[in-house]
C-alpha cells in the first residue's frame, strides 16, 4: 500500500496548459513548453532503462547547469531511481569518495573524470542529450512512493567530509509548496536559474516552486554577474524571482552594469545560504528591490522567509521570517526546552520538509534528530514577539569571552556597516586573559584601507565591548564553499 504517491508536477500542466513554456535553456537557446518537457522526460526515462537503471539505482550528474540536467532528475524520479548530483569545484580525489558511497550505475559528466567505483559506467552529457532526442518515449512507469529517496544531496562540508542527505519527493513538494505561499509564485511566475545543481537551492528551491505553479524555468550554466544583471533586466525574460547567496547579490551591484531600475517585473532578490547582514538588505530597498532573506538547509529546504512587504523587510531587516506552512519550528535551550521570546536558542524543525536520513549514515541520524523526530539544525535563532525569527549565529560558531556568549554573526553585521568594509568574517580565538576573543577577517571595500583603532571604535557604537574582535586581519578574500558558505574551519587553521 502506497502512504504517499510521487508528485509529478510536470506530467500533471503537460495536461493543464501543454502549450505554456515550462522550460528556456539560456545557453542552449532551448525552449520546452510542458508537453515537450514532458516527452522529453519519458524519452530520458526510455535512454536510462536502456542503460540498465532500474528502482533504487543511483545515478551521478558532475555537470554545469542545464534543462538537460532537470530532465535527467525528473526521469529518475519517475523510475523509482536516485538522482546524486556532485559539487564540480571538488579536486578529484573528494569526487572519487563521495562515488564511492553512492555507488552509482551510471555518470553524466561535462567535467574531468574522477575514478569510478566498480559497476559504474560514464557518459557525457552531450551524449545523453543526444540519446535523448533519438529516443522514443518509454511507457509510463508505475507509481511509487514519495517518501523513497530521489536525490542525494552532499552537504557542503563545511567542517567536515560531507554526509549525502536523503531527499524525497515529498521534500520537494513541501518545500515548493512553503516557498508558493511564503515567495508569493503563481502561475506567471518566471524563475532565473543561476545557482548550481549541487545546492538545494539549484536542484530544489529554484525549480520546483515555479514548476509545481505552472511557471517558466530560466536555466543558465552558472552564475556570471554581468550576464545575470543583463537577464534580470531584460524585458523579454521578464524574469519574477531570483535566487542567491549574499555574495552573489554583492556581485550584481559592484559589476558596470548594475541597473536595477530595469528589474521591472522581479518580484523580489531572495537570499539565503548565509548570513545577510541589515545594513545590506536596507541599501536594497533603498535601490527600489525587494531583498527577501529566508532560511533554510539541505536537510530541510524552504523553512523559513520574510514576506514581501518593503515595510516589513525594513522593520524586520536581519530576520529571516516566519515557518512555511508545511513546517513547525522550535527554539530550545541545551536541556530542549523551548525558550521565550527574544532568548537565543538552537532552531529545532519538524515537517513534511525534513529528510528522513543521510546515506549509508544511520549514525548521523541519531545524532542529528531527536527522539521524536525534530532536526536539530545547529543553528543559533531569537524569536520576536510578532514570531519572526533571526539567525544568532552556528552553534558551532559561537565562542565565550569572559564568561560572555559571543555570536560572530551580530559581530558580522555591524561591522558590515563601515563603509570601508565589503565583507567580513569573524571566529573566536584562544586568548590567555577571556578565555576566547574575536578575529575578524576584513575584506575591505576597493580602494579602502581601515585601520584596526577605527574598526574598534566603530563596533564600540554598535555592540558590546566584550564583544568587539581583538584582531583584525585584512585579506583579499574569504574561503568559500561551492554553495557560498565561508570556511571557518579554514580561517581558523590560518591563525
Amino acid at each position: 500500500m502506497l502512504d504517499f504517491i510521487s508528485p509529478d508536477p510536470v506530467a500533471l500542466h503537460a495536461r493543464l496548459r501543454p502549450q505554456a513554456e515550462a522550460a528556456v535553456d539560456l545557453q542552449a537557446g532551448r525552449r520546452w513548453t510542458f508537453r515537450q518537457l514532458d516527452r522529453d522526460i519519458q524519452r530520458a526515462v526510455a535512454v536510462l532503462a536502456a542503460a540498465g537503471v532500474t528502482r533504487g539505482d543511483r545515478v551521478a550528474a558532475l555537470a554545469r547547469n542545464s534543462v538537460h540536467q532537470v530532465v535527467l532528475q525528473q526521469a529518475l524520479m519517475r523510475i523509482g531511481a536516485i538522482f546524486v548530483p556532485l559539487n564540480w569545484r571538488l579536486s578529484l580525489p573528494e569526487l572519487a569518495r563521495l562515488m564511492l558511497d553512492c555507488t552509482p550505475r551510471l555518470l553524466v559528466a561535462d567535467q574531468e573524470l574522477p575514478d569510478l567505483p566498480p559497476g559504474c559506467v560514464a557518459t557525457t552529457m552531450a551524449e545523453f542529450s543526444a540519446a535523448l532526442d533519438a529516443a522514443q518515449p518509454a511507457p509510463r512507469c508505475p507509481p511509487h512512493s514519495g517518501l523513497d529517496c530521489c536525490i542525494i544531496l552532499y552537504t557542503s562540508g563545511t567542517s567536515g567530509t560531507p554526509k549525502g542527505a536523503m531527499l524525497t519527493s515529498q521534500f520537494l513538494l513541501a518545500t515548493a509548496v512553503n516557498f508558493n505561499v511564503l515567495g508569493e509564485v503563481d502561475t506567471g511566475a518566471v524563475f532565473l536559474c543561476d545557482s548550481p545543481m549541487f545546492h538545494v537551492i539549484g536542484i530544489v528551491t529554484q525549480i520546483w516552486p515555479p514548476l509545481l505553479r505552472g511557471g517558466t524555468i530560466l536555466v543558465s550554466p552558472g552564475f556570471d554577474a554581468e550576464r545575470t544583471n543583463d537577464r534580470l533586466g531584460d524585458a523579454e525574460l521578464a524574469v519574477t524571482h531570483y535566487f542567491c547567496v549574499p555574495q552573489m547579490a554583492e556581485a550584481l551591484r559592484h559589476a558596470p552594469n548594475f541597473a536595477p531600475g530595469r528589474w521591472t517585473r522581479l518580484k523580489a532578490l531572495f537570499t539565503g545560504g548565509a548570513p545577510n547582514p541589515p545594513a545590506h538588505i536596507r541599501w536594497w530597498l533603498d535601490q527600489g528591490v525587494r531583498m527577501v532573506d529566508g532560511y533554510g538547509m539541505t536537510e530541510t529546504g524552504t523553512t523559513l522567509g520574510m514576506p514581501l512587504n518593503p515595510d516589513l523587510i525594513r522593520d524586520k531587516a536581519g530576520a529571516v521570517g516566519l515557518p512555511g506552512p508545511l513546517t513547525t519550528v522550535r527554539l530550545v535551550d541545551e536541556a530542549d526546552r523551548d525558550v521565550r521570546d527574544g532568548t537565543a536558542g538552537e532552531i529545532l524543525v519538524f515537517g513534511l520538509n525534513v529528510i528522513p536520513g543521510y546515506w549509508n549514515r544511520p549514525e548521523e541520524r541519531d545524532r542529528a534528530f531527536t527522539p521524536d523526530g525534530w532536526i536539530r539544525t545547529g543553528d543559533i535563532g531569537i524569536r520576536d514577539a510578532d514570531g519572526f525569527i533571526s539567525i544568532a549565529d552556528r552553534k558551532k560558531d559561537m565562542f565565550i569571552s569572559g564568561g560572555e556568549n559571543v555570536y560572530p554573526v551580530e559581530v558580522e553585521a555591524a561591522l558590515v556597516e563601515h563603509a570601508a568594509v565589503r565583507e567580513v568574517a569573524v571566529i573566536g580565538i584562544p586568548d590567555a586573559r577571556w578565555g576566547e576573543v574575536g578575529c575578524a577577517f576584513i575584506v575591505p571595500a576597493p580602494g579602502a584601507t581601515p585601520t584596526p583603532d577605527e574598526l574598534t571604535a566603530h563596533c564600540q557604537r554598535l555592540i558590546a565591548r566584550y564583544k568587539v574582535p581583538k584582531q583584525f586581519r585584512i585579506v583579499e578574500s574569504l574561503p568559500r564553499t561551492g554553495s557560498g558558505k565561508v570556511m571557518k574551519h579554514a580561517l581558523k587553521q590560518s591563525i
